[in-house]
């Protein structure tokens, strides 16, 4: 009696009611590979049994699979070594990273602070700038007023004008002496002038008004009649303060003891030139002490 080859047996239908089909459909390629081998193996397994032959090697289909399996662990394996050895490249990429944001940011509060240095002195210097400035301008005034006063520099401003007549003929020739125009500029000296001219001639610590015979000098230059006296300073009161100084009383007894013809008006505008060359040469200078004052009246 011989022996019925043994089917194999069904496999049960998806749980779900779904086609088995559909199910292999949706199962990963590698678990589908490894059943669909093993179900080859069972079905020749069962044949080789029923015809009472004896075992087969291994087929194709399980060495497919196997390969498949081993490539895959290899695929796996160096997956897992790259995303380690990226991790590793990550983590030194990132301290390193963060080491040069770190000295980029100590670089970045030492120029901070260089930056806050350099700005306090160039406040400094910009200070010291307007100070030199305000000194420099001070002593620019300082000088000008230094050769209006002395006569080195020519002069500009409101004053006084003072006109002499000798009286016309050979008897009044004379009449006004070198004397009497001292007189006259010591007083408006006195009177506060900041700067006086004789018939244009500028008067300076080193003028002289003499006589040589009967001309009268001014700066070894003769002048003559009429003599006119031009000296710079405050309008409102330098002609008054002229005669209540000693000197101007004296120039103004003499004048009119002579009878002599005079003027003293005010000018607004009066131009004086400077001493000659020959009187600018200083022979000494000094200090004047600090607590000196120029009291009203004084001569230059």
């Amino acid at each position: 009696m011989g022996v019925l080859p043994r089917r194999p047996a069904r496999r049960p239908p998806a749980a779900d009611g779904g086609s088995s089909a559909d199910l292999r459909a949706r199962l990963p390629l590698l678990v589908l590979l490894s059943q669909q081998a093993l179900e080859e193996d069972y079905l020749a397994a069962a044949r080789r049994r029923a015809s009472g032959a004896a075992p087969r090697p291994p087929g194709r289909a399980q060495r497919t699979a196997a390969v498949v399996v081993a490539v895959f662990g290899i695929m796996a394996a160096t997956a897992f070594v790259q995303t380690r050895s990226n991790a590793d490249i990550a983590d030194e990429s990132r301290a390193t990273l963060i080491s040069r944001i770190e000295s980029q940011r100590e670089r970045v509060a030492r120029q901070q602070e260089r930056l806050a240095t350099l700005r306090a002195r160039t406040g400094a210097l910009e200070q010291q700038n307007r100070d030199l400035g305000d000194t420099e301008q001070e002593a620019s005034l300082q000088v000008v007023r230094l050769g209006v006063q002395t006569g080195f520099a020519a002069a500009r401003g409101e004053g006084v004008r003072i006109e002499v007549l000798d009286p016309p003929g050979p008897a009044g020739e004379g009449s006004l002496l070198d004397s009497d125009l001292a007189l006259a500029v010591n007083g408006l000296w006195e009177a506060g002038a900041e700067a006086i001219a004789v018939n244009g001639n500028r008067l300076s610590t080193r003028s002289a008004v003499r006589s040589s015979g009967q001309a009268i000098q001014v700066n070894t230059v003769g002048i003559s009649s009429p003599f006119v006296i031009e000296a710079i300073g405050d309008t409102a009161t330098l002609g008054a303060r002229l005669f209540e100084t000693s000197s101007g009383l004296a120039f103004l007894g003499r004048v009119e003891g002579f009878g002599l013809e005079y003027s003293v008006e005010n000018v607004s505008d009066l131009r004086l030139p400077a001493t000659p060359p020959t009187l600018r040469t200083l022979r000494s200078a000094s200090v004047a002490p600090q607590d000196r004052t120029d009291p009203e009246g004084s001569a230059p």
